[in-house]
């Protein structure tokens, strides 16, 4: 029979104080934005080692965790992961991506060129798992890219909860993200790439990036 656990690091609240953490967190999580303009500012190893503790709690099909972070320092690294991405980034915007793409992201401004690839003190290269291994034996992982995008958002939260500034980025396609971290094997492939630090000076936000949705527009209480 399999080992089960007392539960007893649950807490409690009482409802009003549930209520006030949950607006609180709410008004911290809307703080949140994609930048594009990083400080070079060092960030120490260990807020990022804490960072990807919290993503490696997320919940995962059968608790294999079918994950593998490489957190990027090194300016030669950067530097590779800068010239590759934007090779791809600029057939993307010559036309790769198709007119109703690159009309939907003319409201940002982006384009091309990713400075911050190199800028930002970290990039962290999320990988998703098609089998873990345990005692020397391959069991195959489930629900992989579920499980790596729920660890992917904790990661976010976490950066953003810890006071650095992030940035999602998933140039296609991403191998070249394999050979830079040296995880080429067949049984890994890039999932997403996450730029963390602080913002620079004139960094700022797309007014249209402010646009969310209502809450009767993304949810039905039934």
């Amino acid at each position: 029979m399999t080992a089960h656990l007392p539960l007893t690091d649950f807490i409690e609240y009482p409802q009003d104080e549930m209520l006030k953490r949950a607006q609180e967190n709410y008004q911290q999580v809307k703080r949140r934005h994609s930048i594009r303009a990083f400080s070079d500012r060092a960030v120490p190893q260990a807020i990022i080692e804490q960072c990807i503790l919290a993503a490696g709690t997320a919940p995962n099909g059968a608790n294999h965790q079918p994950w593998h972070f490489v957190a990027i320092s090194s300016p030669e690294k950067k530097a590779q992961i800068r010239q590759q991405a934007e090779a791809l980034e600029q057939a993307f915007y010559a036309g790769r991506a198709g007119e109703e793409w690159l009309d939907a992201l003319k409201p940002l401004g982006t384009n091309a060129s990713k400075p911050y690839l190199e800028h930002a003190p970290w990039l962290i290269a999320v990988f998703s798992q098609k089998r873990t291994e345990e005692a020397g034996a391959q069991k195959t992982n489930y629900y992989v890219h579920e499980s790596v995008g729920i660890a992917t958002g904790f990661l976010i939260q976490a950066l953003h909860h810890a006071g650095l500034a992030t940035l999602t980025h998933t140039p296609k396609p991403m191998s070249f993200l394999s050979k830079v971290c040296g995880r080429n094997n067949d049984n890994e492939r890039p999932y997403m790439l996450i730029i963390a630090g602080y913002p620079a000076e004139n960094a700022t936000v797309p007014q249209h990036a402010l646009d969310k949705k209502r809450l009767t527009e993304i949810c039905d209480f039934i």
